[in-house]
This record gives structure tokens, sequence and C-alpha cells, in this order.
């Protein structure tokens, strides 16, 4: 099931990457630029969603892995935040963090395996706003 979704998500970004590289002549470069920006973020947050959710699978081998997963998703977050504007956006990254910092309190109050469903559904959102952005 967590193939399916990322290959959504990663079906959705390129085809967004798509859109915006025909809209470029017409658009401001600077806007088609951020946007492309947060696809791409977008996307490698698909792939730290991915890794989180194999890490939280395996977490019994290696807990380290979680937290790296974690770390790298709020590293993405910080990329996307610093470069847009864009109010949905932002709420987006906003609820984002809120779901990983749900996870980060759920290990630190001894849970495991923690549901990852917050995370993989708020990368979800980022993706869509940041395609239709």
């Amino acid at each position: 099931m967590a193939a399916r979704h990322r290959r959504r998500i990663a079906t959705a970004a390129l085809a967004a990457v798509a859109v915006l590289a025909a809209v470029g002549a017409s658009a401001g470069c600077d806007a088609v630029n951020k946007a492309i920006d947060c696809v791409q973020t977008a996307d490698a947050i698909a792939d730290s969603v991915t890794g989180l959710q194999q890490a939280v699978e395996n977490a019994a081998n290696d807990p380290t892995q979680t937290d790296e997963a974690l770390d790298s998703i709020e590293k993405n977050l910080d990329k996307i935040g610093d470069k847009t504007d864009d109010v949905d956006v932002n709420k987006a990254v906003d609820d984002l963090r809120k779901a990983v910092t749900g996870i980060r309190d759920a290990m630190k109050n001894g849970d495991k395996t923690p549901d990852v469903a917050p995370v993989t559904n708020a990368a979800g959102e980022l993706t869509k706003v940041c395609t239709s952005s």
C-alpha cells in the first residue's frame, strides 16, 4: 500500500513539473521556480515518508532509523518554508510538522511502532497543495 501511495505522489509531482515547465513562458519565472522547488521538495518528503514507514516497521532492529527519517522530513519542510509565502503551502507544512511532532512524542512515551498515517496523510496534502499552487 505504501508503494502505491508513493507512486501516486511521484506521478502527481512529475505531472506538476511538466505543467509548470510548460507554463513558464507565460508566468513569472520566479513563481514557476518556487512552485517547482515546492514540488521537488514535496517529492523528497514523500521519499522520507516511505523511509519512515519502513523504519517504523523495522524499529525493533534499528530504532535510530525512525529518528533519521523524521529528521529528513523536517529538513525538507524547512526548505519549503523558506521558499514560499503561499498560505496553503504553509498550512500544509505546519500540519506535517505537527504530525512529525506527534510521532516523536509517541516514541518518547514508549511507542516503538507509532501510527505514521497522520504523516502520510499530511505529506499527501502537501504534495496536492504544491501541485495546485
